[in-house]
Parts: structure tokens; C-alpha cells; sequence
């Protein structure tokens, strides 16, 4: 199978971009999802026009803590949902997605934090149903490629990319899903 980003001038700037973000920390600028939650922001930076730096800081403590409650019970604890973007811890147990999804206008990146699950990703879709504006459901995706993520591996899947997860066991992990 051709590599998807050589065809694919978008997927290709996508990927590009991923590294580098990562890189820069996910700078936000004033304009950035928190400025209306009133994060740090500098009155001086505001008076000047100039972009404050606004940010919400996770202390490794508070990401253990939350990751023991995920061990007890499994599920997502939401660390940032906003329209522009989300942040999630996840710890699921035995659990098979019904459905390839996909999404128009949302990235998603996986780390592993322990554990492992196989993901099945891109293919043509089959019998797709739209479950909400920009979202997509399918019960196949003909000709999908199969991985099999293990602690530490990280999985960049651009936007419109059919997906989903098998877990056999039990696996945790972080996604970050930008979103416009």
C-alpha cells in the first residue's frame, strides 16, 4: 500500500507539523481555548496587544493520582475539553469499539502510558452513518492496517482516518485531539 502521506499534500503538512508542536510545547496564544477560562494571563501583555502566554499546568502528582483512580475505575477523565482542542487520560479494560469513527475536523494522538491495544486504522469504510456534524461511523473499513501498541509507542492519526481500538487486556494512555 502507497504511503498515505506521499498522496496526500494535507496528510503530509499534518505530519510535519505533529513533530514540531510537540517541540514547542502546544504554545497557546491569548486567542487559545483558555483565555476565557482565566488562566495566567499578563495584564501587561494585554495592555500591549502583545499575546499573553496562558497555560494549565498538570503537576506529575495530580497525573498519578488521576492515573490510580483510572486503575480502579477504568474510563476517561477528561484533563482539558474545549472546542479547540482535548486532552484525555483513558484506561480501558477487554474492550473492543464496535465501529470504525472518524472525524473531519479532529487529529487524535496516542501515547501509550502502559499496557497495550491493537488499533485498526485507515481503509475504505463500509455501511458509514454520520453519528454527528463532522463524525463518522462505520462497522468496517475494508483494506485497514493493523498495529499493535505497547507502553511508551505514540500513534499520530490525521483527521479523516477511519480507526479504532482492540483491547485485549487492559492499556492506558494519554490522547491529545486538536480540533479545526
Amino acid at each position: 500500500m502507497p504511503n498515505a502521506s506521499i498522496s496526500n499534500p494535507t496528510r503530509r503538512k499534518f505530519l510535519r507539523a505533529v513533530p514540531a508542536a510537540a517541540a514547542a510545547g502546544f504554545t497557546l496564544t491569548r486567542a487559545s481555548i483558555f483565555a476565557s477560562r482565566g488562566f495566567a494571563s499578563s495584564a501587561a501583555a494585554q495592555s500591549t496587544g502583545t499575546p499573553a502566554l496562558t497555560f494549565k499546568l498538570f503537576k506529575a502528582q495530580e497525573i498519578q493520582d488521576d492515573l490510580s483512580a483510572l486503575a480502579s475505575n477504568p474510563g476517561n477523565n477528561n484533563l482539558v475539553q474545549e472546542k479547540s482542542f482535548a486532552v484525555v487520560l483513558t484506561t480501558e479494560k477487554a474492550k473492543t469499539a464496535a465501529e470504525f469513527e472518524w472525524h473531519e475536523q479532529r487529529d487524535h494522538i496516542f501515547q501509550i502510558l502502559d499496557g497495550s491495544t491493537v488499533c485498526e486504522i485507515g481503509g475504505t469504510p463500509k455501511g458509514a452513518h454520520s453519528k454527528a456534524p463532522g463524525e463518522w461511523n462505520s462497522p468496517e473499513s475494508e483494506g485497514h492496517q493493523t498495529v499493535t501498541l505497547n507502553k511508551g509507542d505514540m500513534l499520530v492519526i490525521a483527521r479523516g482516518t477511519p480507526h479504532r481500538r482492540i483491547t485485549a487486556g487492559s492499556v492506558t494512555f494519554s490522547l491529545i485531539s486538536p480540533q479545526g
